[in-house]
């Protein structure tokens, strides 16, 4: 059987049946398991499923973001959760840190709970340095390309801007939060700042409220082991086996 035959046959049974095991691929296409496996990942490498331990499931299409929604339609949606997620991370900035902060809704709201003036900050999100300086707060913009729809400082400028920093900490800003596709976004030259912000950082705090959760967006930032998540609550208690996950909620019912 030729591979975009098996490729064919793999599709029919995830559309018949939402998942699908190696061992039973195996079978029914005469083939190796290592076979099946190596067709799985370019598959999922392709976007048409997703890999799973021991086989593969469908994508749902609901699972998947390819929009990128505007700062005001973003900042209207759990707006109580965001902002225990901002209160909380802001309270980890200890004096002396060297911190970046992600443009974003929830991150912007970090600067409403920002105290330390013997604080460095670095930010790619225009909003937020304006608020940071009005505060007092030592504030430095990366250079690059203005995004309007995020107001966030963008692209290769951006990038080699981030490269001479060494951060303490940087929080950054998720749409989507995968076990195998990590933490994901919608835009390809916005990743690049996220990810780079993270390759300079001593730590790392990925902050999403808790319908971000089993999203995946069409680029991917960095891997779930890259940065601690803090969240408001989390539902699927998976997400801890693959990296520190602080959820706000729990913490306040104790």
């Amino acid at each position: 059987m030729l591979q975009q035959e098996r490729f064919d046959s793999i599709m029919e049974m995830l559309k018949n049946n939402s998942a699908v095991k190696v061992s039973d691929l195996s079978n029914i296409l005469k083939v190796s398991e290592s076979t099946v496996r190596r067709d799985i990942t370019d598959l999922a490498e392709a976007g048409k499923l997703k890999k799973v331990f021991g086989g593969a499931v469908s994508v749902k299409t609901s699972d998947i973001i390819g929009k990128e929604y505007d700062m005001r339609a973003k900042s209207d949606v759990n707006i109580e959760e965001k902002r225990r997620i901002a209160e909380y991370a802001a309270s980890i900035i200890n004096d002396n840190d060297f911190v970046f902060i992600d443009a974003g809704t929830t991150t912007g709201m970090m600067v409403d709970y920002l105290k330390n003036t013997n604080v460095t900050y670095v930010t790619n999100g225009y909003t937020h340095a304006l608020k940071m300086a009005a505060k007092g707060l030592r504030t430095y913009v990366i250079s690059g390309q203005m995004k309007s729809v995020t107001e966030a400082i963008v692209g290769a400028g951006a990038v080699e801007s981030i490269k001479k920093y060494n951060f303490t900490k940087c929080f950054i800003g998720t749409n989507g939060i995968d076990t195998e596709e990590g933490f994901t976004t919608p835009d390809i030259e916005e990743s690049m700042v996220k990810s780079e912000a993270i390759n300079r950082s001593y730590m790392t705090f990925m902050l999403a409220d808790h319908s971000k959760f089993g999203i995946v967006a069409p680029v991917t930032i960095a891997p779930l082991s890259s940065g601690c998540i803090i969240t408001d609550r989390i539902d699927d208690v998976r997400y801890k086996d693959y990296t520190v996950v602080k959820a706000v909620d729990e913490e306040e019912e104790k």
